[in-house]
């Protein structure tokens, strides 16, 4: 069953897609280097920062020793990992005729530079005497999650939308790509892949479109290696502070537009300057996916009798419900209404599956019953599986097949490879066979070349 798939868990899997050599004009950036730093496994991190004032290459064979036996497979995660980002360059010893790693030359330089003299942002925080009064943290969060639910209505249902936004319709069209689907003539309709978009948290959604923003960047005629290398900078910047759109460049300011639309930055006129506040889902950035996510307070409550009631104002949860529920009736702050077979069996229809109800229920259990075990009663979460379970006998996902591994090391590190990105469906450690989904083939091939 297709699904949206979080290719991209942060900025640095977009980065190891990139050419060579706009890898090492990135790497000229200290603080780029900082943010991949930062985003590494700790293993990983490790071997970086031990080599990273050595200027003579290490052989492979004596970063395994750094290694009790049991973590092999995770020394074998990070250093594919930094061959990925380039971070090592590998190369053979004539005269030993074995394997070494060394630190990228680039990215070394600059890394031991913003260490050890230390660094600074292109633009400082503007004195308050300029700036009008601005916006506390807590309002600066609503304007965000506001400014990204209007956004996500705007996407899905421009009908339900409180205001129109600035985004052009190219860029989004982009962004509907895979999400929306149109016959001739007939209104917009959410694709499979759009309704397990709308399930998701809003830090996965934000990683979704990111990315969609940056791999479509060179149709725009923009670089892909300007935009991430704005966008983590940008993540630097401290959340609440005003910073002068002067100091940004043509490129930056139109950029910076679209990220207020998004609601990553919020955007402040006075009566001479200008200037823009980085909100938390800006700084957020340079963090790793499963690091940025952060529990939110719930609103939904769910009873053993499959009643289900939103404590809240928001359109998008509104239609959210709908996807898997039916709505009966709605008061200001209250949304009501009810699990039922059908109304299941339509979301199983449109490719949302029960697991993905379950956990956003759960996800967003209120706080009057998030701390209870369970958050969401245990006859309503078995029912929906069954009512999935009924319909979805057989499932057909493509695949490789993997066996005659050399080694049970080569075999383990596959494994963790294929977990890394989400597509190992079944492994036999008795015998050394390996079933991987077939969008995460080209990345274990590529771990197994390099361990010939």
């Amino acid at each position: 069953m297709p699904e949206v798939r979080i290719i991209a868990k942060n900025f640095m899997d977009m980065v190891a897609s990139m050419p060579a050599m706009k890898l090492d004009k990135l790497y000229e950036n200290g603080f780029i280097c900082e943010a991949i730093l930062r985003s590494l496994p700790p293993l990983a991190k490790k071997y970086v920062l031990q080599l990273l004032h050595i200027d003579q290459p290490v052989l492979a064979r004596l970063f395994a020793e750094w290694v009790l036996p049991d973590g092999l497979s995770k020394h074998k995660v990070a250093i594919d990992r930094l061959l990925q980002l380039r971070l090592f360059v590998e190369a053979l010893d004539s005269r030993k005729n074995e394997k070494t790693y060394k630190v990228n030359p680039t990215y070394q330089r600059s890394l031991q530079q913003l260490l050890v003299h230390g660094g600074t942002l292109p633009r400082e925080s503007m004195p308050s005497n300029i700036t009008v009064r601005l916006p506390t943290l807590e309002d600066l969060e609503t304007y965000a999650l506001e400014q990204w639910e209007c956004f996500l209505l705007q996407l899905i249902s421009p009908s339900h939308a409180d205001k129109t936004l600035n985004i052009s319709s190219s860029l989004m069209k982009v962004f509907q790509r895979r999400l929306l689907s149109q016959r001739d003539r007939e209104a917009p309709k959410l694709t499979e892949s759009g309704f397990q978009f709308l399930l998701m948290d809003t830090n996965a959604q934000l990683w979704y479109i990111i990315r969609e923003y940056i791999s479509n960047s060179e149709e725009r005629g923009v670089d892909a290696g300007d935009l991430i290398s704005f966008m983590l900078e940008l993540s630097f910047h401290a959340i609440g502070e005003a910073y002068n759109i002067n100091t940004l460049t043509d490129f930056q300011r139109n950029i910076i537009k679209d990220l207020a639309d998004l609601g990553l930055v919020k955007l402040q006129q006075g009566r001479k300057e200008s200037w823009f506040i980085p909100t938390k889902l800006a700084t957020n950035l340079s963090v790793s996916f499963t690091e940025s996510s952060s529990r939110k307070e719930g609103f939904v409550v769910v009873e053993t009798n499959f009643r289900v009631y939103a404590y809240s104002t928001s359109k998008l949860h509104c239609e959210i419900l709908r996807l898997f529920s039916r709505v009966e009736y709605q008061l200001p702050n209250l949304i009501v209404g009810a699990i039922t077979k059908e109304t299941l069996y339509n979301a199983f229809d449109n490719g949302i599956t029960a697991d993905q109800i379950v956990s956003f229920l759960r996800q967003n259990a209120h706080p009057r019953v998030a701390q209870r075990i369970p958050a969401v009663p245990d006859n309503v979460t078995d029912q929906i599986r069954l009512w999935e379970s009924d319909i979805n006998r057989v499932e057909m996902t493509e695949a490789y097949y993997y066996d005659e591994f050399p080694s049970r090391d080569v075999f383990e590190g596959a494994c963790d490879c294929a977990r890394e990105w989400n597509g190992l469906l079944w492994e036999d450690s008795k015998k050394m066979h390996l079933v991987v989904k077939s969008e995460v083939h080209s990345y274990v091939r590529d771990f197994l070349r390099r361990q010939k």
